[in-house]
């Protein structure tokens, strides 16, 4: 039977006992189905009647009639021999019937009757978990954050990687096999009947068993995400009130292709739990994600790029649509979304795809190097990063398109007209600042400075000097970003608090001009300067330099960029910081993935351990060679090696144009 058949309940073995009872004349007893179907009532989770001509009706009975044509032989006491799904890993999930040898650090297995025992006992895994995909990101992020806090407690005074048995310190694998037992609120590999009947936890090394508990947490993952997905399906999308109030153009702009990406995630569940079906050590998963990834995952862009107008248009009808309002918050006062939003369900295949990238990653930094593990999550990996970097540039290119349009409806030009509109432009900041005019004196008044307030729109090649004057703004002056100069008028008295120099060397009439800027914060002036000449270097190093003792921080509380300067970051994010203010800002470089940008300092906590943060280096390093195909450091002596294409460039502020113009083109 399949773990997402238990998840929907044994309801083909329910029907058939009633049956039968009820021909025999008498009342079916009530079964641990049933006790199992109470207890997802009282978490909020009410089953809904299964739909017998549902597709996922229809694929679980093809699969079932299938399992049970295949000889009872086929596999020795649930473990397949084949190189897919036996001790072996193998770089395609298509079954086979050959042998492979065991895994690293592997004994020889237990009796085949001990065997058979953990094949009847290895399928209660997506039944018992409790999590919709929402709760369950959470609660991993909190996990990491914190496993990451445990081990900066455990390194101090020694080396990495190092056990020092007589002061009491633990490997990192054992740490973090503790730290997962100790929570005991996500599904753990460890933990299923199946692996503690087999005697597989005395068997394998510790470093095995984190691997196992990497894939697995990809699999209970996809679990939680289709319980999610199954959720908006039934109660949102089927809902016959809620679907009543809506036009068919409304009903596209909510739901867009949901069920498509429905689809992907079933099959992609079924290869899965068919991979842990047939051994409960699992192989390899990253082979079951690349193929699917090439095959099937490219459904996730069109629907992400889609939520630009998906937010939009969500708003416009709660505004407009007293009905669909009114069944709206009908249906999320129901037990069964446990007090989630419809937008949070809306926003599960974005967060999915891009937490799958990151849990494959885990999975590639505990691969053993050159090893076909390694490689499979290697594909898989670089599959998964081309995906999410068209979802993002999808989303990105609307948003910016649009984004210019309403600016440029907003400008008057006085003299020389610039246009706006530009495939290859974006905006990179705006706002309000003064610009100081200089010192004015009288026989009867003091020298004083004088403010006047003006308006900046900031692209990426352009910078727009303006004037508010109602809903318009007035353009007074511009210039090329790459001929933009700042000088930071710091320690100049408190007159000068704030202040900084912008020099145009070549403005619309083709002279240098220097502007005095005030800003109403210490922030708000690096944050210009920062986006003015991003060419200057910033407080701290670059991730580019990989230095162990270059600060980093972790994020504890998830924060959306409001400003196109500010970086969106989620919990247990790991980053390098680059600048930090006073009064509480900061900006950091993301190790994952290379973004950058500002963001409130209260949410987020520095490492302490230089340990620690080097080994976060390692890892983000292995992972971006392991995707260039370059080679791997042995030893932390090579971390200050040369970073990839991704990581941005640090320039000295004596640049040449030709320089700057380059990076910011780039």
């Amino acid at each position: 039977m399949s773990v997402t058949a238990l998840f929907r309940g044994k309801w083909g073995q329910k029907a058939q006992e009633t049956t039968e009872k009820r021909r025999a004349g008498g009342t079916a007893p009530q079964s641990r189905e049933d006790d199992d179907d109470e207890d997802d009532s009282n978490t909020g989770f009410s089953r809904e009647p299964i739909r017998r001509n549902s597709r996922f009706y229809r694929s679980m009975r093809k699969k079932k009639l299938v399992s049970t044509e295949q000889p009872e032989n086929s596999t020795i006491s649930g473990l397949d021999h084949s190189p897919s799904n036996s001790a072996g890993v193998s770089s395609t999930y298509v079954p086979s019937a050959q042998k492979s040898p065991l895994l690293p650090g592997t004994k020889r297995l237990q009796s085949n009757g001990e065997q058979s025992q953990a094949k009847s006992s290895n399928l209660k895994i997506i039944k018992n978990i409790p999590f919709l995909y929402q709760e369950y990101r959470n609660t991993s992020k909190q996990q990491e954050i914190e496993q990451r806090r445990q081990r900066e407690n455990l390194y101090p005074g020694h080396r990495t990687g190092t056990v020092v048995a007589e002061c009491g310190v633990m490997s990192p694998p054992a740490l973090q096999l503790q730290l997962r037992n100790s929570a005991q609120s996500l599904s753990l590999w460890q933990n299923l009947e199946a692996v503690q009947a087999s005697g597989l936890l005395t068997q394998l090394s510790q470093n095995e068993i984190i691997m196992q508990e990497a894939m697995f947490e990809l699999i209970t993952s996809e679990a939680s995400y289709y319980k999610s997905l199954e959720i908006l399906e039934a109660h949102f999308l089927r809902n016959p009130e809620l679907f009543n109030t809506l036009s068919q153009s409304d009903m596209h702009f909510l739901f867009s292709n949901i069920e498509e990406v429905m689809k992907v995630s079933e099959r992609f569940l079924m290869d899965l739990e068919h991979r842990i079906e047939k051994s409960i050590l699992i192989s390899d998963v990253c082979d079951i994600v690349y193929n699917h990834a090439v095959e099937d995952f490219r459904v996730f862009i069109k629907y992400v790029i889609n939520q630009v107008y998906q937010e939009k248009n969500y708003r416009r009808i709660l505004e407009e649509n007293l009905a669909f309002r009114e069944a709206m918050a009908s249906l999320e006062r129901h037990s069964r979304v446990r007090g989630l939003s419809f937008t949070s369900f809306l926003i599960l295949p974005f967060q999915r795809i891009t937490r799958l990238k990151l849990l494959v990653q885990n999975i590639l930094k505990k691969a053993e190097e050159n090893s076909e593990r390694e490689a499979n999550a290697i594909k898989a990996h670089q599959q998964l990063e081309q995906i999410v970097k068209e979802c993002n540039e999808g989303v990105r290119k609307m948003s910016r398109t649009e984004e210019l349009i309403s600016i440029e409806k907003t400008l008057e030009f006085k003299s020389k007209s610039v246009p706006i509109i530009s495939h290859s432009r974006w905006l990179l900041k705006k706002g309000e600042v003064q610009l100081m005019t200089g010192p004015k004196s009288t026989k009867t008044m003091r020298s004083r400075k004088l403010h006047q307030p003006v308006y900046l729109f900031l692209f990426n090649n352009l910078l727009l000097f303006t004037k508010r004057s109602g809903d318009k703004f007035q353009v007074l002056d511009s210039c090329t970003r790459a001929m933009l100069r700042t000088e930071d008028l710091e320690n100049q008295g408190q007159q000068l608090a704030n202040v900084f120099n912008l020099k145009m060397l070549e403005n619309q009439e083709d002279r240098t001009i220097i502007y005095m800027i005030k800003t109403a914060s210490m922030s708000d002036k690096l944050r210009w300067i920062c986006a003015l000449t991003p060419n200057r270097r910033t407080r701290f190093m670059s991730t580019s330099s990989h230095q162990p003792d270059s600060p980093q921080v972790q994020c504890i509380q998830s924060y959306s960029a409001q400003e196109p300067d500010e970086l969106s970051i989620e919990m247990a994010d790991v980053m390098n910081l680059l600048e930090r203010t006073n009064d509480g800002w900061m900006m950091a470089e993301r190790l994952h993935d290379g973004e950058r940008g500002w963001f409130p300092s209260r949410l987020v906590e520095e490492i302490q351990s230089k340990e620690v943060r080097a080994q976060n280096l390692r890892e983000a390093f292995r992972i971006q060679q392991a995707h260039e195909g370059g080679v791997r450091p042995q030893t932390g002596a090579r971390i200050g090696l040369k970073a990839g294409r991704r990581t941005p460039k640090s320039h000295s502020s004596s640049s040449s144009k030709t320089e700057q113009m380059e990076e910011n083109s780039e």
